[in-house]
């Protein structure tokens, strides 16, 4: 048993001397792959938002036309934002080495 504990021990020190080790700092490009794809995240969030957007507003207009129809009454809308189309990705400038 005191041998099972002491590969144990043994284990842990060596994962934890593992997970301390530094690794080198990330180069040039691999900062400007991040960043890129960073934008490129942020921008896919972006135009998800406005998919959303644009299907709680039809959502809506159906919901309205339907209670008409139906001769409902119905609270007015509350007003909301427009929806903001995020256009294309632009992939960022690369700030130019000094």
């Amino acid at each position: 048993m005191k041998l099972v504990r002491d590969l144990l021990a043994l284990s842990a020190l060596c994962v934890a001397a593992v997970a301390t080790a530094k690794l080198p700092p990330p180069s040039e490009e691999a900062k400007a792959k991040a960043a890129e794809a960073a934008a490129k995240a942020a921008h896919a969030q972006k135009v998800e938002a406005f998919k959303l957007c644009k299907v709680m507003d039809q959502v809506a207009a159906d919901y309205y036309a339907e209670a008409k129809k139906a001769g409902r009454e119905t609270k007015p809308p509350v007003a909301t934002p427009a929806c903001v189309d995020p256009g294309p990705f632009v992939a960022p400038v690369a700030a130019a080495p000094k």
